[in-house]
Protein backbone atom coordinates (compact mmCIF):
# COMPACT_ATOMS: atom_id res chain seq x y z
CA UNK A 1 0.00 0.00 0.00
CA UNK A 2 1.58 3.61 -0.54
CA UNK A 3 1.97 6.12 1.45
CA UNK A 4 0.03 9.12 1.58
CA UNK A 5 1.05 12.57 0.86
CA UNK A 6 1.83 13.80 3.85
CA UNK A 7 2.80 17.79 3.23
CA UNK A 8 -0.05 19.93 1.78
CA UNK A 9 -0.86 20.14 -2.11
CA UNK A 10 -1.60 23.92 -2.45
CA UNK A 11 -2.94 25.22 -5.81
CA UNK A 12 -4.04 28.39 -6.99
CA UNK A 13 -7.77 29.61 -7.63
CA UNK A 14 -6.46 30.26 -11.31
CA UNK A 15 -5.80 26.24 -11.51
CA UNK A 16 -9.41 25.47 -10.72
CA UNK A 17 -10.70 28.23 -13.34
CA UNK A 18 -8.74 26.45 -15.58
CA UNK A 19 -9.78 23.08 -15.45
CA UNK A 20 -11.52 20.69 -17.84
CA UNK A 21 -14.79 22.59 -18.65
CA UNK A 22 -18.13 21.30 -18.92
CA UNK A 23 -17.60 19.09 -22.79
CA UNK A 24 -15.06 17.32 -21.22
CA UNK A 25 -13.20 17.78 -24.00
CA UNK A 26 -9.72 17.49 -22.81
CA UNK A 27 -8.37 19.15 -25.82
CA UNK A 28 -4.54 19.86 -25.89
CA UNK A 29 -2.41 21.02 -28.74
CA UNK A 30 -0.85 17.17 -30.31
CA UNK A 31 2.79 17.54 -29.02
CA UNK A 32 4.32 13.17 -30.25
CA UNK A 33 2.78 10.16 -28.67
CA UNK A 34 4.92 7.64 -28.00
CA UNK A 35 5.55 4.39 -29.98
CA UNK A 36 3.72 2.53 -26.96
CA UNK A 37 0.79 4.21 -27.14
CA UNK A 38 0.27 4.60 -30.75
CA UNK A 39 -2.16 2.34 -32.05
CA UNK A 40 -0.87 -1.15 -33.52
CA UNK A 41 -2.52 -2.51 -36.48
CA UNK A 42 -1.85 -6.37 -35.61
CA UNK A 43 -4.84 -6.26 -34.55
CA UNK A 44 -8.22 -5.33 -36.92
CA UNK A 45 -11.26 -5.96 -36.08
CA UNK A 46 -13.91 -5.82 -38.93
CA UNK A 47 -17.50 -4.39 -37.79
CA UNK A 48 -20.43 -2.53 -39.49
CA UNK A 49 -22.14 0.41 -37.60
CA UNK A 50 -26.30 0.86 -37.55
CA UNK A 51 -28.00 3.95 -36.31
CA UNK A 52 -30.76 2.88 -34.73
CA UNK A 53 -32.05 5.65 -32.37
CA UNK A 54 -31.60 9.32 -31.33
CA UNK A 55 -31.75 10.31 -27.93
CA UNK A 56 -31.18 14.20 -26.22
CA UNK A 57 -27.81 13.88 -24.12
CA UNK A 58 -27.72 10.65 -23.36
CA UNK A 59 -25.31 9.03 -20.61
CA UNK A 60 -25.71 5.52 -19.61
CA UNK A 61 -27.35 2.49 -21.08
CA UNK A 62 -27.76 -0.92 -19.38
CA UNK A 63 -30.26 -3.85 -20.75
CA UNK A 64 -32.68 -5.74 -19.42
CA UNK A 65 -33.07 -9.41 -19.12
CA UNK A 66 -35.62 -9.55 -22.23
CA UNK A 67 -33.34 -7.15 -24.55
CA UNK A 68 -35.20 -3.64 -23.80
CA UNK A 69 -32.74 -0.87 -23.00
CA UNK A 70 -32.60 1.84 -19.95
CA UNK A 71 -31.10 4.82 -21.43
CA UNK A 72 -30.55 7.83 -19.14
CA UNK A 73 -30.39 11.26 -20.58
CA UNK A 74 -28.73 14.25 -18.85
CA UNK A 75 -31.58 16.98 -18.54
CA UNK A 76 -33.16 14.00 -16.08
CA UNK A 77 -35.31 11.21 -18.10
CA UNK A 78 -35.04 7.70 -18.19
CA UNK A 79 -36.05 6.14 -21.33
CA UNK A 80 -37.10 2.19 -21.46
CA UNK A 81 -36.36 1.59 -25.58
CA UNK A 82 -37.23 -1.55 -27.26
CA UNK A 83 -34.98 -2.89 -30.21
CA UNK A 84 -37.26 -4.73 -31.92
CA UNK A 85 -40.09 -1.79 -32.35
CA UNK A 86 -37.55 1.01 -32.09
CA UNK A 87 -39.45 2.95 -30.10
CA UNK A 88 -38.80 4.40 -26.08
CA UNK A 89 -41.21 5.43 -23.55
CA UNK A 90 -40.18 7.63 -20.59
CA UNK A 91 -40.29 6.19 -17.26
CA UNK A 92 -41.73 7.84 -14.62
CA UNK A 93 -40.34 8.43 -11.00
CA UNK A 94 -36.60 9.62 -11.92
CA UNK A 95 -35.01 11.90 -8.82
CA UNK A 96 -34.95 15.21 -9.38
CA UNK A 97 -31.62 16.41 -10.76
CA UNK A 98 -29.16 19.45 -10.50
CA UNK A 99 -28.69 20.12 -14.35
CA UNK A 100 -25.61 22.29 -16.11
CA UNK A 101 -21.98 21.78 -16.29
CA UNK A 102 -20.86 18.46 -16.53
CA UNK A 103 -24.22 17.17 -14.21
CA UNK A 104 -26.98 15.55 -14.73
CA UNK A 105 -28.84 12.22 -14.32
CA UNK A 106 -25.79 9.44 -14.96
CA UNK A 107 -25.01 6.57 -14.99
CA UNK A 108 -27.54 3.18 -14.44
CA UNK A 109 -26.99 -0.46 -13.73
CA UNK A 110 -29.28 -3.24 -12.29
CA UNK A 111 -29.26 -4.66 -9.55
CA UNK A 112 -27.17 -8.48 -9.43
CA UNK A 113 -30.66 -10.28 -8.61
CA UNK A 114 -32.94 -7.88 -10.84
CA UNK A 115 -34.32 -10.87 -12.19
CA UNK A 116 -36.27 -11.55 -8.80
CA UNK A 117 -36.28 -7.98 -6.78
CA UNK A 118 -36.80 -5.64 -9.91
CA UNK A 119 -34.00 -3.13 -8.39
CA UNK A 120 -31.68 -1.06 -10.29
CA UNK A 121 -29.51 2.59 -9.38
CA UNK A 122 -28.83 5.56 -10.85
CA UNK A 123 -26.09 8.26 -10.28
CA UNK A 124 -27.01 11.75 -10.72
CA UNK A 125 -26.13 15.50 -9.75
CA UNK A 126 -27.63 17.03 -6.66
CA UNK A 127 -27.69 20.62 -5.34
CA UNK A 128 -27.10 20.86 -1.40
CA UNK A 129 -26.91 23.69 1.03
CA UNK A 130 -22.97 23.58 0.70
CA UNK A 131 -23.46 23.36 -3.68
CA UNK A 132 -23.14 20.58 -5.90
CA UNK A 133 -21.90 16.56 -5.73
CA UNK A 134 -23.32 12.98 -7.22
CA UNK A 135 -26.07 11.05 -5.61
CA UNK A 136 -27.38 7.49 -5.36
CA UNK A 137 -30.26 6.13 -5.19
CA UNK A 138 -31.84 2.42 -5.03
CA UNK A 139 -35.42 2.05 -6.85
CA UNK A 140 -37.53 -0.86 -7.87
CA UNK A 141 -38.69 -0.63 -11.74
CA UNK A 142 -41.86 -1.24 -11.93
CA UNK A 143 -43.06 -2.40 -15.58
CA UNK A 144 -46.87 -4.22 -15.06
CA UNK A 145 -48.43 -1.27 -16.68
CA UNK A 146 -46.41 -1.25 -20.59
CA UNK A 147 -47.39 1.66 -21.24
CA UNK A 148 -46.85 3.82 -18.06
CA UNK A 149 -43.50 2.10 -16.58
CA UNK A 150 -42.36 3.93 -13.68
CA UNK A 151 -39.65 3.93 -10.56
CA UNK A 152 -40.70 3.14 -6.68
CA UNK A 153 -39.13 2.82 -3.65
CA UNK A 154 -36.80 5.32 -4.64
CA UNK A 155 -34.30 6.15 -2.02
CA UNK A 156 -31.03 7.90 -2.54
CA UNK A 157 -28.48 5.66 -0.67
CA UNK A 158 -24.75 7.37 -1.20
CA UNK A 159 -23.45 10.71 -1.79
CA UNK A 160 -20.17 12.53 -2.31
CA UNK A 161 -18.86 14.49 0.77
CA UNK A 162 -18.45 17.36 0.66
CA UNK A 163 -20.89 18.77 -2.06
CA UNK A 164 -18.72 21.31 -3.12
CA UNK A 165 -19.34 24.66 -6.13
CA UNK A 166 -18.89 23.79 -9.22
CA UNK A 167 -20.25 21.14 -11.67
CA UNK A 168 -17.79 19.23 -12.91
CA UNK A 169 -16.13 15.96 -12.88
CA UNK A 170 -18.51 14.15 -10.90
CA UNK A 171 -17.52 10.36 -12.21
CA UNK A 172 -20.15 8.58 -10.37
CA UNK A 173 -19.65 5.58 -13.02
CA UNK A 174 -21.39 1.96 -11.33
CA UNK A 175 -20.32 -1.49 -11.46
CA UNK A 176 -21.61 -4.36 -9.28
CA UNK A 177 -18.59 -6.58 -8.75
CA UNK A 178 -17.80 -10.27 -8.67
CA UNK A 179 -17.98 -9.89 -5.15
CA UNK A 180 -21.47 -8.83 -4.53
CA UNK A 181 -20.43 -5.16 -3.94
CA UNK A 182 -21.47 -1.65 -5.42
CA UNK A 183 -18.09 -0.22 -6.96
CA UNK A 184 -18.11 3.36 -7.79
CA UNK A 185 -16.04 6.03 -8.93
CA UNK A 186 -15.91 9.19 -7.39
CA UNK A 187 -14.25 12.53 -9.53
CA UNK A 188 -12.43 14.99 -7.43
CA UNK A 189 -14.67 17.99 -8.90
CA UNK A 190 -11.74 19.99 -10.10
CA UNK A 191 -10.86 20.51 -6.87
CA UNK A 192 -7.54 18.72 -6.71
CA UNK A 193 -6.89 17.89 -3.35
CA UNK A 194 -9.74 15.80 -2.39
CA UNK A 195 -8.05 13.03 -4.31
CA UNK A 196 -5.61 12.61 -1.44
CA UNK A 197 -7.88 13.78 1.46
CA UNK A 198 -8.77 10.25 3.46
CA UNK A 199 -11.70 12.03 5.14
CA UNK A 200 -13.45 12.84 1.64
CA UNK A 201 -14.51 10.63 -0.76
CA UNK A 202 -14.04 12.73 -3.89
CA UNK A 203 -11.09 11.28 -5.79
CA UNK A 204 -11.70 7.75 -4.79
CA UNK A 205 -12.64 4.37 -6.51
CA UNK A 206 -15.32 3.15 -3.53
CA UNK A 207 -16.55 -0.59 -2.52
CA UNK A 208 -20.03 -0.05 -0.93
CA UNK A 209 -22.55 -2.78 0.17
CA UNK A 210 -25.53 -3.10 -2.07
CA UNK A 211 -27.57 0.00 0.06
CA UNK A 212 -24.73 2.08 -0.01
CA UNK A 213 -22.74 1.59 3.70
CA UNK A 214 -19.16 1.01 3.11
CA UNK A 215 -17.87 -2.52 2.43
CA UNK A 216 -16.48 -4.30 5.00
CA UNK A 217 -12.40 -5.54 4.26
CA UNK A 218 -11.79 -1.99 2.52
CA UNK A 219 -8.64 -1.10 3.28
CA UNK A 220 -9.57 1.88 5.45
CA UNK A 221 -12.50 0.43 7.15
CA UNK A 222 -11.66 0.87 10.55
CA UNK A 223 -11.26 4.20 10.41
CA UNK A 224 -15.22 4.57 10.14
CA UNK A 225 -16.78 7.88 8.48
CA UNK A 226 -16.62 8.58 4.34
CA UNK A 227 -12.80 7.28 4.57
CA UNK A 228 -14.06 3.78 4.85
CA UNK A 229 -15.62 3.54 1.38
CA UNK A 230 -12.47 4.35 0.11
CA UNK A 231 -10.47 1.24 -1.92
CA UNK A 232 -8.26 3.50 -3.95
CA UNK A 233 -7.26 7.08 -4.19
CA UNK A 234 -5.52 9.86 -6.16
CA UNK A 235 -8.15 9.71 -8.86
CA UNK A 236 -9.10 12.61 -11.06
CA UNK A 237 -12.21 11.98 -13.04
CA UNK A 238 -12.70 8.26 -13.32
CA UNK A 239 -15.62 7.78 -15.97
CA UNK A 240 -15.33 4.32 -17.17
CA UNK A 241 -15.43 0.59 -15.00
CA UNK A 242 -15.24 -3.03 -16.07
CA UNK A 243 -14.22 -5.98 -14.29
CA UNK A 244 -12.10 -8.30 -16.61
CA UNK A 245 -12.38 -12.36 -16.35
CA UNK A 246 -9.98 -12.67 -13.94
CA UNK A 247 -11.72 -10.46 -11.37
CA UNK A 248 -9.29 -7.43 -11.85
CA UNK A 249 -11.12 -4.17 -11.87
CA UNK A 250 -9.92 -1.79 -14.22
CA UNK A 251 -11.18 2.26 -14.30
CA UNK A 252 -10.05 4.80 -16.94
CA UNK A 253 -10.16 8.47 -16.16
CA UNK A 254 -8.93 11.68 -17.72
CA UNK A 255 -5.81 13.75 -17.17
CA UNK A 256 -5.74 17.27 -17.00
CA UNK A 257 -4.00 18.71 -20.09
CA UNK A 258 -2.58 15.40 -21.67
CA UNK A 259 -2.04 12.04 -19.54
CA UNK A 260 -5.73 10.20 -19.60
CA UNK A 261 -5.11 7.10 -17.55
CA UNK A 262 -5.79 3.37 -17.59
CA UNK A 263 -5.53 2.03 -14.18
CA UNK A 264 -5.45 -1.61 -12.66
CA UNK A 265 -7.33 -1.19 -9.48
CA UNK A 266 -5.01 -2.36 -6.21
CA UNK A 267 -6.82 -2.10 -2.51
CA UNK A 268 -5.26 0.87 -1.22
CA UNK A 269 -3.07 2.27 -3.62
CA UNK A 270 -2.95 5.54 -4.62
CA UNK A 271 -2.61 6.98 -8.16
CA UNK A 272 -1.29 10.10 -7.11
CA UNK A 273 -3.59 13.17 -8.55
CA UNK A 274 -2.91 15.57 -8.64
CA UNK A 275 0.66 15.66 -7.11
CA UNK A 276 1.68 12.96 -10.17
CA UNK A 277 0.35 12.92 -13.30
CA UNK A 278 1.79 12.18 -17.16
CA UNK A 279 -0.37 15.80 -18.16
CA UNK A 280 0.07 19.14 -16.95
CA UNK A 281 -2.32 21.85 -16.04
CA UNK A 282 -4.34 23.47 -18.42
CA UNK A 283 -2.33 26.94 -17.22
CA UNK A 284 0.31 25.32 -18.73
CA UNK A 285 2.22 24.46 -15.55
CA UNK A 286 3.53 21.23 -15.06
CA UNK A 287 2.99 18.42 -13.24
CA UNK A 288 5.53 15.80 -11.98
CA UNK A 289 5.38 12.69 -14.05
CA UNK A 290 4.43 9.49 -12.24
CA UNK A 291 7.87 8.02 -12.37
CA UNK A 292 9.53 10.98 -10.65
CA UNK A 293 7.53 9.64 -7.64
CA UNK A 294 7.27 5.59 -7.76
CA UNK A 295 5.63 5.78 -3.96
CA UNK A 296 2.80 6.33 -6.31
CA UNK A 297 0.77 3.38 -8.73
CA UNK A 298 1.45 4.41 -12.58
CA UNK A 299 -1.05 4.15 -14.51
CA UNK A 300 -0.83 0.85 -17.10
CA UNK A 301 -1.22 2.90 -19.86
CA UNK A 302 -1.75 6.57 -20.78
CA UNK A 303 -2.80 9.12 -23.70
CA UNK A 304 -0.79 12.03 -24.65
CA UNK A 305 -2.58 13.32 -26.83
CA UNK A 306 -5.37 12.43 -24.93
CA UNK A 307 -8.79 10.32 -25.66
CA UNK A 308 -11.39 11.46 -23.19
CA UNK A 309 -12.16 8.33 -22.06
CA UNK A 310 -16.32 8.71 -21.05
CA UNK A 311 -16.74 4.45 -20.35
CA UNK A 312 -15.54 1.38 -20.38
CA UNK A 313 -16.66 -2.60 -21.43
CA UNK A 314 -14.41 -5.39 -21.36
CA UNK A 315 -15.72 -7.51 -24.15
CA UNK A 316 -16.38 -11.38 -23.71
CA UNK A 317 -19.10 -12.19 -26.76
CA UNK A 318 -18.36 -14.57 -29.80
CA UNK A 319 -19.26 -11.65 -32.28
CA UNK A 320 -15.65 -10.15 -32.50
CA UNK A 321 -13.50 -12.52 -31.71
CA UNK A 322 -10.19 -9.95 -31.88
CA UNK A 323 -11.59 -8.16 -28.89
CA UNK A 324 -12.02 -10.89 -26.27
CA UNK A 325 -11.04 -10.03 -23.39
CA UNK A 326 -9.97 -6.24 -24.35
CA UNK A 327 -10.97 -3.42 -23.12
CA UNK A 328 -13.33 -1.03 -25.44
CA UNK A 329 -12.58 2.04 -24.50
CA UNK A 330 -15.52 5.19 -25.43
CA UNK A 331 -13.75 8.72 -26.59
CA UNK A 332 -15.11 11.92 -26.38
CA UNK A 333 -12.97 13.59 -27.87
CA UNK A 334 -11.10 11.40 -29.86
CA UNK A 335 -14.69 10.83 -31.05
CA UNK A 336 -13.47 7.11 -31.28
CA UNK A 337 -13.85 3.26 -29.36
CA UNK A 338 -10.38 2.73 -28.22
CA UNK A 339 -10.01 -1.01 -28.36
CA UNK A 340 -6.89 -1.82 -25.47
CA UNK A 341 -5.18 -5.15 -24.67
CA UNK A 342 -5.16 -6.10 -21.46
CA UNK A 343 -2.76 -8.80 -21.45
CA UNK A 344 -0.03 -7.55 -23.34
CA UNK A 345 2.95 -6.47 -21.15
CA UNK A 346 2.88 -3.40 -20.76
CA UNK A 347 -0.61 -2.97 -21.93
CA UNK A 348 -0.81 -1.36 -25.30
CA UNK A 349 -3.96 0.14 -27.18
CA UNK A 350 -4.20 -2.21 -30.64
CA UNK A 351 -7.15 -0.94 -32.44
CA UNK A 352 -9.00 2.69 -32.75
CA UNK A 353 -12.32 2.95 -34.16
CA UNK A 354 -13.33 6.11 -35.91
CA UNK A 355 -17.06 6.90 -35.15
CA UNK A 356 -16.83 10.61 -36.49
CA UNK A 357 -18.60 11.56 -32.70
CA UNK A 358 -18.22 12.09 -29.60
CA UNK A 359 -18.97 8.60 -27.68
CA UNK A 360 -20.57 8.95 -24.33
CA UNK A 361 -21.32 5.32 -23.67
CA UNK A 362 -21.15 1.60 -24.67
CA UNK A 363 -23.00 -1.66 -23.50
CA UNK A 364 -22.31 -5.15 -24.48
CA UNK A 365 -25.54 -7.21 -26.18
CA UNK A 366 -26.53 -10.64 -25.44
CA UNK A 367 -26.14 -11.61 -28.90
CA UNK A 368 -22.47 -10.27 -28.55
CA UNK A 369 -22.96 -7.06 -30.48
CA UNK A 370 -22.30 -3.77 -28.96
CA UNK A 371 -24.71 -0.41 -28.19
CA UNK A 372 -22.93 2.74 -28.66
CA UNK A 373 -24.74 6.16 -27.74
CA UNK A 374 -22.96 9.55 -29.06
CA UNK A 375 -22.89 12.10 -26.69
CA UNK A 376 -24.77 15.20 -26.65
CA UNK A 377 -28.38 16.57 -28.37
CA UNK A 378 -29.11 13.99 -31.30
CA UNK A 379 -27.54 11.77 -30.06
CA UNK A 380 -27.45 8.43 -31.82
CA UNK A 381 -27.91 5.15 -30.91
CA UNK A 382 -25.26 2.20 -32.54
CA UNK A 383 -25.35 -0.74 -33.13
CA UNK A 384 -21.97 -2.49 -33.84
CA UNK A 385 -22.38 -6.17 -35.34
CA UNK A 386 -19.70 -8.33 -37.44
CA UNK A 387 -19.28 -8.05 -40.90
Amino acid sequence: MNKLLMTPVLYSGILFLVACGANESNSKTPEQNTAQHASSQSIAQTYRTESVAEFDEPWAITKLPDQRLLITERKGKLKLFDPKSKSSINIAGVPTVSYGGQGGLGDIILHPDFQHNHELYLSYASKGQAGYGAEIARATLDLSNPAQPKLTDLKTIWQQVPKVSGQGHYGHRMQFGPDGKLWVSSGERQKFDPAQDLKSNLGKVLRLNEDGTAAEGNPFYQQGGVTAEIWSLGHRNPLGMAFDAQDQLWVVEMGPQGGDELNRIVKGENYGYPVVSNGDHYSGLPIPDHHTRPEFKAPAIDWTPVISPSSMIIYSGQQFPLWQHKALIGGLSSKAVVVVDLKSEPVREVQRLDMKQRIRGLQQATDGSIWVIEDGPHAKLLKLSAN
